[in-house]
């Protein structure tokens, strides 16, 4: 099966969490999903410290670690798509792309096979399987939950998440990567959902509209409108700067992390994921000074539009989910550098659409703002439903 690269006991009680095998867990290989670094991979000698809170819930019977799951090599991609170790196969249709980089978190969360599932997101790949395989994806805000032991892609942009069913699933695997001493505890409050962060839901959104497929757009403004949301339309000309900066920083970043043991085994990387990586080592200091230029600039911009509404909305996908066939289509579907550069957090949520399959709302938010967004996704959900 190829959502899993390890399969544990899925046996014990609890709920169901299945890791992104980038995540270090004691005593087991990581591999990155790529050849040369699971040639090489020891059994790791310590758990990455965002598996604390889950650890103790394990400890006590409150979870059950299912398998270390599959992903796009080095987590450098957003199809889903491992020359290595198999495309996971995505629940809603096997024709279509399960989508990266945590391609087998999505797809285990989506299949049944897990309840949870941690993921990364450097560029929108917990966001942009959870809107393939239709569930919820989680990306934190930079630096909120720790990578220690988290192989890196891109240090200045990566982040731990969560994929669930629904917001509660994502509330409480935050939870847990916030580690607790009682995860469940700390997001069950009074009057509200069972699982379901205590943030307060605001009565308004921006709406960010980018070129989209129209039932997508009107499946997004739709659920809003059955929300009781009052939606404000907002501007962000620095959308595709953001965009193109994000990308120069990944691979500048990543050529940083894997570019040494590309060059020593070469025949131990996929073709595509060398090529993402020797474009990484191509671009010039000019370009990587002027996408930390627009880092900046961009961070100020959707600071002022955040500071203007408290939630803005927009696809996480463009366009409907391509076939593994044209997966290459996805990479210009994809609506998530901006949340990445920015460091702020952001949530993809399922939409139902009658007869199709669902789209998926992309909420982003201020840095430290996940339980407003739960909240807001929580709402959004009920209304749905």
């Amino acid at each position: 099966m190829s959502t899993f690269i390890t399969r544990l006991d899925s046996g014990g009680p609890g709920l169901r969490v299945a890791v992104k095998d980038l995540i270090d867990m004691a005593g087991l290989p990581t591999t990155v999903g790529c050849r040369a670094v699971e040639r090489r991979a020891r059994p790791a000698e310590a758990d990455a410290t965002c598996l604390a809170g889950l650890r103790r819930a394990e400890a006590a019977g409150a979870v059950t670690f299912v398998g270390r799951t599959n992903l796009n090599e080095l987590a450098f991609g957003i199809d889903g798509i491992n020359p290595w170790f198999g495309t996971p196969v995505n629940p809603l249709d096997p024709s279509l792309i399960p989508g990266g980089s945590s391609s087998g978190s999505a797809a285990a969360v989506g299949s049944g096979d897990a309840d949870l599932a941690l993921g990364t997101d450097t560029g929108g790949s917990n966001r942009i399987p959870a809107a393939c395989c239709g569930v919820a994806g989680l990306k934190t805000t930079w630096g909120r939950i720790p990578v220690e032991g988290v192989q890196p892609l891109a240090p200045s942009l990566d982040t731990v998440g969560v994929l669930a069913r629904d917001a509660a699933g994502l509330a409480r695997g935050l939870a847990y990567l916030e580690g607790g001493p009682d995860p469940v505890a700390a997001v069950d409050a009074p009057g509200v959902a069972p699982g379901v962060a205590p943030g307060v839901a605001p009565g308004v959104v921006g709406r960010f509209r980018l070129p989209a497929d129209p039932a997508i757009d009107a499946a997004l403004d739709g659920a809003l409108r059955a929300a009781g949301l009052r939606v404000v339309d907002v501007d962000l000309p620095g959308w595709e700067a953001a965009s193109w900066a994000t990308l120069v920083l990944i691979g500048v970043e990543a050529w940083e992390q894997h570019g040494a043991l590309l060059q020593h085994d070469p025949a131990g990387f996929g073709a595509v994921t060398a090529d993402r990586l020797f474009a990484g080592a191509n671009r010039t200091p000019d370009e990587r000074a002027r996408a930390e230029v627009v880092r900046a600039a961009w961070r100020a911009e959707l600071g002022d539009a955040l500071a203007r509404v408290p939630v803005i909305a927009l696809p996480t996908i463009t366009g409907e989910i391509p076939t593994i066939e044209e997966a290459h289509l996805i990479n210009e579907r994809r609506a998530t550098y901006g949340a990445n550069l920015a460091g702020v957090p952001a949530v993809a949520l399922p939409i139902p659409r009658p007869g199709r399959l669902p789209a998926s709302l992309q909420l982003i938010g201020p840095a430290g703002s996940e339980e407003r967004l739960l909240a807001v996704a929580s709402r959004i959900e009920s209304a749905v439903a």
